[in-house]
């Protein structure tokens, strides 16, 4: 852990998982962890791969996903500091499910699978901990599965903003969302031409703020009540 700046712990602290962690394991994974540096667009993992362990975003933006035999891209999420990724191979040992990709130039931590084993090994109650963290997230994929069948474009396509700007429920609100209009499409399933649309209404309707590759949010309470207007 020497190499990574001891600023990146209280980042690290910031996400609900990482913090109500018990403070032993807290430990016991930034000792194991290893600092990695990624180019924009350079890969991390590719579906397919075997398991390598389990990270946190520290800087910049991890874009999971896949790409089709047909190169038709699925979005699944950006992911940003303070998340940790990675957890499904740690359960069940199998490869990669997705496509790993930095965005921009980006920071990780990385804990080795063989040091997580080794620590779960030795600690078999932590599991507990590292299931709570990827029941977070299959919470929120049902939701989306869920929103993606029974929702129209423009509240599906408000709820995911307000997801992002609440922090998806591990981190504070913001308002400022680093996210390109494409990537939104992608993430929701819709045609850019469609995405477009739906937030020049809500600009126009002073909710939000268009800028290139990002989007602020204006008026939370607005965005809400557009999240339910189904």
């Amino acid at each position: 852990m020497s190499e990574t700046p001891s600023r990146y712990r209280a980042l690290l602290e910031s996400g609900q998982w990482f913090s109500h962690l018990p403070p032993a394991l807290r430990t016991a994974l930034l000792e194991q962890a290893r600092p990695l540096h990624l180019e924009p667009g350079q890969r991390l993992f590719r579906r397919g791969d075997p398991p390598c362990g389990l990270y946190a975003v520290l800087e910049g933006m991890m874009r999971v996903g896949a790409v089709g035999r047909d190169g038709k891209e699925a979005l699944l999420t950006l992911v940003e500091p303070p998340y940790w990724f990675g957890e499904i191979s740690l359960f069940d040992g199998q490869p990669r499910t997705h496509d790993a990709y930095a965005e921009g130039t980006t920071r990780l931590l990385q804990v080795p699978q063989a040091a997580l084993l080794a620590l779960l090994a030795g600690e078999p109650g932590y599991w507990r901990d590292f299931a709570l963290l990827m029941s977070q997230k299959l919470r929120l994929a049902f939701i989306a599965l869920e929103e993606m069948s029974l929702l129209p474009a423009a509240p599906r396509l408000a709820r995911r903003l307000l997801l992002m700007a609440e922090g998806y429920g591990e981190t504070g609100p913001r308002r400022v969302l680093h996210l390109a209009q494409e990537q939104l499409a992608l993430m929701l399933g819709l045609s850019r031409q469609t995405t477009n649309q739906i937030l020049k209404a809500l600009e126009s309707a002073a909710v939000l703020r268009l800028t290139y590759g990002e989007i602020e949010i204006l008026d939370l309470d607005a965005l809400r009540r557009a999240a339910e207007d189904a």
